[in-house]
């Protein structure tokens, strides 16, 4: 079984799953599927906002797409996100990352 159907079992059993819905949104960027992956990052951070590599990685899939604005915007969302649960790591990756964008 492939990658997204075995995500796709996970998630009907479970929709909220946020381990599976961010695999499937990683599954998505890895098969050039952009706008699947952003449905799914989007939805990964309704259910659970406090997923900070979900801000992160929705983040740098946007600024790939030179989607700069939305980019920023995940970003400064998943700096409190990070602050609210203390990962100074991806706090300190993704203000790296905004400092780029806003040069």
């Amino acid at each position: 079984m492939d990658k997204i159907a075995a995500l796709k079992d996970v998630l009907a059993l479970d929709p909220k799953n946020s381990f599976a819905r961010y695999g499937m949104a990683m599954e998505w960027v890895s098969l050039g599927k952009i706008s699947e992956a952003l449905a799914e990052f989007d939805t990964l951070l309704e259910n659970d906002s406090d997923y900070t590599a979900g801000y992160f990685m929705s983040a740098q899939t946007l600024a790939r797409e030179g989607r700069d604005a939305e980019a920023i915007a995940r970003l400064k969302a998943g700096i409190d996100s990070a602050a609210r649960s203390g990962n100074t790591h991806a706090l300190n990756e993704m203000q790296a990352m905004l400092d780029d964008l806003q040069r």
